[in-house]
């Protein structure tokens, strides 16, 4: 009897020894897949890139917050998370780069036909301000409805003009089509105020 009882704390003893090592077995096993896995997922999001980072961030946020998440387990030791959720999250962040491409180029085609409409405009505006300004520099007295500082003004807004319109048009034939577009929105802009200052049609009233 006395020596069943010295057998059974030392039988719990020893069985409590392998269950940790089993467990601690089982832990290490886990440890470089979920690190592998870990690894895998930022190096998608860093594949991605500056054009996921432009064009879909919401998307990118997303990731990069379960990738937070998912680090603060495997910190824990909490590898049967990252194995269970990783691969799922493996798959999203290896989409963002054609998600990305996919946006990129919905946005260049609308900003392509919105210069295709500018770089069909600008030129005749400038065309059309220019050829006033040459009329009136031939005649002693402006027009009715025209005033010495209007005409100084839209002579302004056209030198400033034309080499903006040369910057807009070079950004774009670099690729920089977003660039190029808010510079000749700008152009438009001096220019429709020359326009109208000079009293052309089809252009609104200037700014007081």
């Amino acid at each position: 009897m006395q020596l069943s009882r010295i057998v059974k704390p030392r039988a719990l003893r020893l069985l409590a020894v392998v269950v940790a090592g089993l467990a601690l077995a089982a832990c290490a096993s886990q440890l470089e897949p979920a690190k592998k896995l870990l690894g895998d997922v930022e190096a998608a999001v860093t594949t991605a890139g500056a054009d996921a980072q432009q064009y879909i961030p919401d998307q990118v946020a997303a990731v990069n917050k379960r990738l937070g998440e998912l680090r603060a387990a495997f910190d824990r030791q909490d590898y049967k998370t990252v194995l269970a959720d990783a691969p799922a999250l493996l798959t999203e962040a290896k989409g963002l780069a054609d998600a990305a491409a996919a946006k990129k180029k919905e946005v260049l085609e609308a900003l392509g036909s919105e210069w295709t409409a500018l770089a069909a405009e600008l030129p005749q505006t400038i065309s059309a301000v220019e050829a006033k300004l040459a009329t009136l520099a031939k005649t002693k007295k402006l027009p009715a409805g025209l005033t010495k500082d209007g005409v100084e003004s839209a002579k302004a807004a056209l030198a400033q003009a034309k080499p903006a319109w040369d910057e807009a048009k070079a950004a774009f034939g670099s690729g920089n089509v977003q660039a190029a577009l808010d510079k000749a929105k700008g152009v438009k802009t001096a220019l429709d105020e020359a326009a109208a200052r000079l009293g052309l049609a089809g252009t609104p009233k200037p700014a007081a």
